[in-house]
C-alpha cells in the first residue's frame, strides 16, 4: 500500500469547531433546547456525617409551578447492580446510592431534589425545604492524628532490592514529607444533565468525558438494556478528568424525568461541583533518598497516605513514577488511603504521576543542592535506557534529549547556581527544572467511515472532546488517509450511537480512536482503488493498487498524472451512492515488547518580592517526547494550558475545608483562585522531531494531554527555592511560607 501524501498531519490547523465555539452556536449540555422540558435543583446535606431524621416538603410544594420533591421518603427503589464498564478503574466499594435511605456520608450529599417548571421556582422552593439530621462526629482532615487506615482496602505496597539496607549504608541520605492540598477542577462548564423517558427508553444529554460509560451506567442503575439508554455529548467545556464517570446528579436528573413523566433539565452551581463530581485529593508524601557523593541513587524509600471516602476507595497511578523514572536499584514503596467523611476523590489532570512528580523532583533537587551538583546533571547521572521496574527498554526515552534542548532554549547556563543570589531589584529571581513521565495507554476503538458520491466524507465515533481537539486532529488523520482536504471531511463524536470508543481521558483518545479512524480510513481508500483498478471504464483500470495514490478526492497512479480520476467519478459510473467501512484498533494483548511513557522535561524562572512574599512566575520552557504530532498548534494548546493549570496548583489552588462540619469555605471562583493572563506571561512548549513511536500506536503517537502537566509544580517549586534559599514541601506555596 503506497504512503499517502501527508499535506495535514503535522501542520499548525486551526479548530474546525473553533468558530461554533466562539460564536456561541456549540451546544454544551445545558444548552440543548428539549420541549417540554423542566428543571431541577437539587438539595445538598448541611452535615457531614449522620442520619436524616425529617424533611418537610410543605411549603416547596406549595410554591406555584413546583411539580414535585423528591427524596428518601419516596424515591423509587433503584438496581445499582456492579456495573465495572462505567469506569476506567472502577472505586472499590459502594457507589453512592442516592434517594436510598436515610445516611449522610459528606457535606453536601444529594438529599433531595425539587422539580418545577422554572429555574428560579425550583431554585426558591429547593431553599424552602426544611431537613432534620442527627450529626455524628465526622473526620475531613487528612493530617488529624487516630485516623483509620486502608480500611477495607489493602495497602499497596512494592519492594525491588532491599531498600532499607541500601538507605542505611548509602554515603549521602535525605529525608523530606511533601504535602499537595486537595484541588478542584473548576471546567468553565459546570455539569449538567438533561434526562428524558419515552416509555422504557431514556435520552440523556450529559457532560461527559465517556458516553458509552455513561449508557452503561444509568442502564445498570434503573435496570434496563444498554441499548435502551441514548447518552448524547458533543461538546464538553472542560473537564480536566472530573466527568469521566458518572456521578449521582446524572442519575437524579434521569429519575426526576421519569418521576414527572417529563424531560428534567439539572446544572449543579458553580458550589455543588465542589462536592458532586470529585476532586485531586490531598497527600502526604514521605521520600527517603540515598546516594553516593557523586549523585547515583541507591535508594528511595516512598511512603504515601491519600485521603478517599468511607463508601468508595479511589486510588490512582501515583506509585508508577517512583519504581521507573530514575535507575535506582533498591525502591520501597507504601502506598495508603485513609477514609474520610467526604465525597469520592476522582481523576485530575496527569493524575497521580503529578502528585508524585512533585516529590520526587523536589527531592531531586534538594539533593542537588546538598551535593552541590547542577540539577540537570544530577537527573542525567541517574538516566536510564530500561524500565527497572518491568526489565524492558523503553519503546523510546529522550529525556536526555529534552534536557538538553532545554538548557539551550532557556538559557540554563547562564544561572547562578547560588539560591538567592539574583535579584531584580526587590524581586528574587530563581529557575528551577523538573522532569515528568506518563504511561502510554491504549484501548479497543472503532471509528465508521463513510465517503459519498459528492466527494465528502463522514468519520463518526463515540468519543468525546473536552477540549484538546479531538474533532481537529481526528480530520485531520481522515483526510490525509482520504486524500481529501479538510473542508472536505466531517468528523462527528459524542453519541453512544456511534461506534464504540473509550473513555476520553488518560490521554489515550488519539492513539486509541486515531489508530481506528486511520484503520478505517484507510479500509475505505483502498476499497475505492480496488473498485477503480477492476472497473474496465476506469483510467486506474490494470494498475497496480499499490502504486495508486488520491490527492484532493483524486485517485491516480503515482507518475502518471493522466489516469487518474475523483472519488465521485468512480462512485457515479458504478451506480454506488457512498461507500463505508468500520475501522478499529484493538492494542496488542499480553505482556509488550517495550515499556511505553511520553517523557518531558519542564524549566521555570520566578520572581519573589522580597517584601510581600508574592511569588510569580516569569517565563516556563517545556520540552517533551510525545511521539509522533498530529497537530502541532492543539499540542501547543495542550502544553500551555497544563503550564498554566500547574502554576494554579503550585501557588494559587487549595481547597479550604472547615473541618469542624466539612464545609468547604472557598467553594466559588472568588476565593478558590486560578490563573488568569496576568499569571501566565511567557510559555512555550517545544515537541522533539522524528518522534514517531509505533510500539505505543500503529500511527506513531504516544499521548500527550498528560505529560505537559506532570513535571510543572515542582520546576515552580525548585524556581522558588533557588530564589529565596527556602525550601517549600507544601503546595500550594503561599505567601505565609515565604515571608
Amino acid at each position: 500500500m503506497s504512503p499517502q501524501p501527508q499535506a495535514a498531519v503535522g501542520a499548525p490547523l486551526s479548530r474546525v469547531d473553533g468558530r461554533l465555539k466562539v460564536t456561541g452556536k456549540a451546544d454544551y449540555s445545558a444548552d440543548h433546547d428539549i420541549r417540554g422540558a423542566v428543571h431541577a435543583v437539587v438539595v445538598d446535606s448541611s452535615i457531614a456525617l449522620g442520619r436524616i431524621t425529617a424533611i418537610d416538603t410543605r411549603t416547596a410544594l406549595a410554591q406555584p409551578g413546583v411539580l414535585k420533591v423528591i427524596s428518601h421518603l419516596d424515591a423509587p427503589r433503584l438496581e445499582y447492580r456492579d456495573n465495572p464498564g462505567a469506569f476506567m478503574d472502577p472505586p472499590v466499594g459502594e457507589r453512592l446510592h442516592v434517594f436510598q435511605d436515610d445516611r449522610v456520608r459528606f457535606y453536601g450529599q444529594p438529599v433531595a431534589v425539587v422539580v418545577a417548571r422554572t429555574l428560579e421556582t425550583a431554585q426558591h422552593a429547593a431553599g424552602q425545604v426544611r431537613i432534620s439530621y442527627e450529626a455524628e462526629k465526622s473526620s475531613t482532615d487528612l493530617t488529624a492524628p487516630g485516623l483509620p487506615v486502608n480500611d477495607p482496602l489493602p495497602p499497596q505496597n512494592y519492594e525491588r532490592g532491599n531498600p532499607e539496607e541500601a538507605l542505611a549504608s548509602a554515603e549521602v541520605r535525605l529525608e523530606a514529607t511533601y504535602r499537595l492540598g486537595r484541588m478542584h477542577h473548576n471546567a468553565m462548564e459546570p455539569h449538567a444533565t438533561i434526562a428524558r423517558w419515552d416509555g422504557d427508553r431514556l435520552t440523556v444529554w450529559d457532560k461527559t468525558q465517556w458516553v458509552q460509560g455513561t449508557q452503561s451506567e444509568l442502564a445498570a442503575v434503573f435496570g434496563i438494556p444498554p441499548e435502551s439508554v441514548r447518552v448524547v455529548s458533543p461538546f464538553v467545556g472542560g473537564a480536566f478528568g472530573n466527568a469521566a464517570r458518572v456521578w449521582p446528579h446524572s442519575t437524579v436528573a434521569a429519575l426526576a424525568a421519569r418521576e414527572t413523566g417529563r424531560p428534567v433539565k439539572l446544572v449543579l452551581t458553580r458550589k455543588q461541583l465542589y462536592y458532586a463530581v470529585g476532586f485531586r485529593p490531598a497527600y502526604e508524601y514521605t521520600l527517603r533518598l540515598g546516594s553516593n557523593r557523586s549523585g547515583r541513587l541507591a535508594a528511595m524509600v516512598h511512603g504515601l497516605r491519600a485521603e478517599t471516602s468511607t463508601y468508595e476507595h479511589f486510588v490512582e497511578g501515583v506509585v508508577s513514577a517512583g519504581q521507573m523514572l530514575y535507575a535506582t536499584p533498591h525502591v520501597g514503596q507504601k502506598y495508603r488511603t485513609v477514609p474520610l467523611d467526604v465525597n469520592t476523590p476522582t481523576y485530575m489532570r496527569g493524575p497521580g504521576y503529578a502528585t508524585a512528580a512533585f516529590a520526587i523532583e523536589s527531592a531531586l533537587d534538594e539533593l542537588a543542592h546538598e551535593l552541590g551538583i547542577n540539577p540537570i546533571e544530577l537527573r542525567l547521572r541517574n538516566e536510564t535506557e530500561e524500565d527497572p521496574s518491568k526489565g524492558l527498554p523503553f519503546s523510546t526515552r529522550r529525556l536526555r534529549e529534552c534536557l538538553r534542548v532545554g538548557v539551550d532554549e532557556f538559557h540554563w547556563d547562564r544561572r547562578n547556581p547560588t539560591p538567592r543570589s539574583t535579584r531584580d531589584g526587590d524581586r528574587l529571581i530563581g529557575t528551577g527544572v523538573a522532569v515528568g513521565c506518563y504511561h502510554t495507554v491504549r484501548l479497543g476503538a472503532q471509528a465508521r467511515v463513510r465517503l459519498d458520491a459528492d466527494g465528502t466524507a463522514l468519520v463518526e465515533s463515540a468519543s468525546s472532546d473536552m477540549g484538546p481537539g479531538t474533532c481537529t486532529s481526528m480530520t485531520q488523520l481522515a483526510a490525509d488517509a482520504l486524500g481529501l482536504n479538510m473542508r472536505r471531511v466531517t468528523f462527528r463524536l459524542g453519541d453512544s450511537l456511534m461506534p464504540a470508543s473509550p473513555p476520553h481521558s488518560g490521554s489515550l483518545t488519539m492513539a486509541s480512536i486515531g489508530s481506528a479512524v486511520q484503520d478505517g480510513c484507510d479500509k475505505l481508500r483502498q476499497q475505492a482503488i480496488k473498485l477503480a483498478v477492476e472497473d474496465e471504464d476506469s483510467p486506474l483500470y490494470g494498475a497496480d493498487a499499490d502504486d495508486v495514490v488520491v490527492l484532493h478526492g483524486r485517485l491516480r497512479v503515482r507518475g502518471n498524472q493522466a489516469r487518474a480520476e475523483t472519488y465521485g467519478q468512480l462512485l457515479a459510473r458504478n451506480n454506488r451512492t457512498h461507500l463505508e467501512t468500520l475501522g478499529s484498533f484493538t492494542p496488542p494483548s499480553g505482556p509488550g515488547r517495550s515499556s511505553l511513557y511520553a517523557f518531558g522535561a519542564t524549566f521555570a524562572e520566578v520572581a519573589v518580592d522580597v517584601r510581600l512574599g508574592l511569588a510569580r512566575v516569569r517565563r516556563m520552557l517545556g520540552v517533551y517526547d510525545a511521539g509522533r504530532i498530529i497537530s502541532p498548534k492543539l499540542a501547543e494548546s495542550q502544553a500551555l494550558g497544563a503550564m498554566a493549570g500547574g502554576i494554579g496548583q503550585t501557588l494559587l489552588e487549595h481547597t479550604v475545608t472547615d473541618h469542624r462540619d466539612g464545609r468547604i469555605v472557598n467553594a466559588n471562583l472568588a476565593d478558590y483562585l486560578v490563573p488568569v493572563n496576568a499569571d501566565v506571561p511567557d510559555l512555550r512548549a517545544v515537541y522533539l522531531d522524528n518522534g514517531e513511536d509505533l510500539d505505543a500506536a500503529p500511527i506513531g503517537v504516544k499521548g500527550l494531554g498528560e505529560v505537559v502537566a506532570v513535571g510543572v509544580a515542582p520546576a515552580i517549586a525548585n524556581a522558588v527555592f533557588h530564589a529565596t534559599g527556602r525550601r517549600v514541601r507544601e503546595l500550594p506555596i503561599t505567601i505565609e511560607a515565604l515571608l
